[in-house]
């Protein structure tokens, strides 16, 4: 801001910009701005520029505090794990790639899709489960024709509906936090009526 408001200064006394560009040179050194940088202000202040600030530039606005914006995308993702990166970004104002790198870099996070399993049975459940299939085998291997004489009869199929793709139930999870399990459910399941 100071150097610009020097360029602004020497512009005003009527310095042409060879003039101004060595005064700067010599009092700033290596801190001096840029020649290109000197002559845009130095163009800008000769066409009747005032202000020393920079033009404000379109788009959305820049984020006031990343520590802020951060702690913001925590309780998001604290109160929804499941929330996308656009709807944060939309909330936020500000851009999906920020978010993203807030939630890759700075909150540690990854996106992961729902475990599924085919129920989401108890541990009883599990054992029952285990042990009608030992059953069955047992029975298949004792009596070669045992499959022959299952019976089936008429009935009607009707199908399930899926009410969230894998996509939407995948969640922002930390490193080494338990994998979520969903149960199966395609849409080309059937059951029985």
């Amino acid at each position: 801001m100071e150097q610009r408001a020097n360029i602004k200064f020497c512009v005003k006394l009527g310095k042409t910009f060879t003039e101004i560009f060595a005064l700067m040179k010599e009092v700033y050194g290596d801190d001096c701005l840029s020649r290109t940088r000197v002559f845009e202000w130095y163009k800008r202040f000769q066409d009747g520029r005032d202000a020393l600030e920079d033009d404000s530039k379109p788009g959305r606005p820049k984020t006031k505090n990343r520590d802020e914006l951060v702690e913001k995308v925590r309780e998001m993702i604290a109160y929804d794990a499941n929330s996308t990166v656009r709807w944060m970004a939309e909330e936020l104002n500000t851009t999906k790639d920020m978010i993203h790198e807030i939630l890759t870099k700075d909150l540690n996070k990854r996106k992961v899709c729902a475990r599924f399993v085919p129920h989401a049975l108890n541990e009883d459940q599990e054992i029952a489960r285990v042990e009608h299939c030992k059953d069955l085998i047992k029975t298949a291997r004792r009596n070669c024709t045992f499959l022959e004489s299952i019976v089936t009869g008429d009935e009607t199929w009707c199908f399930k509906y899926d009410p969230q793709t894998k996509r939407q139930s995948a969640t922002w999870k930390s490193p080494g936090s338990p994998k979520s399990k969903n149960c199966v459910s395609r849409s080309h399941e059937r059951r029985q009526c």
